[in-house]
């Protein structure tokens, strides 16, 4: 469960770090958005490296969480309800996120 909980607090950066020049980019928004914007990416990169196991291993199992979470962004902030498709993908990724993290690990 820390391991969710950790990768899901590091998908929220990664998705503001990312949502900020977007703003900037396509809603006239200030400029000054990038500077939080590169703090919460620099925030993202460190809470990616917390993890024990390999960094590779860490990237592909953090993709279904960060799919996961960025379904959750687009309802929350986007006000766009996810559709049954998006939840049943969300299942799949997640189970491969569960996969890839959690089952026995041979040669490390």
């Amino acid at each position: 469960m820390q391991t969710f909980a950790l990768f899901v607090v590091t998908a929220v950066a990664e998705i503001v770090g990312c949502y900020l020049p977007y703003l900037w980019l396509k809603q006239d928004k200030s400029a000054w958005l990038l500077l939080p914007a590169a703090a919460s990416l620099a925030l993202f990169a460190w809470l990616l490296s917390l993890h024990p196991t390999a960094a590779g291993r860490v990237y592909a199992a953090y993709g279904g969480v960060y799919v996961s979470v960025a379904l959750v962004w687009l309802w929350l902030v986007d006000g766009v309800k996810p559709t049954a498709w998006d939840m049943i993908g969300t299942g799949v990724v997640l189970s491969g996120m569960a996969i890839i993290m959690f089952a026995p690990k041979v040669g490390g």
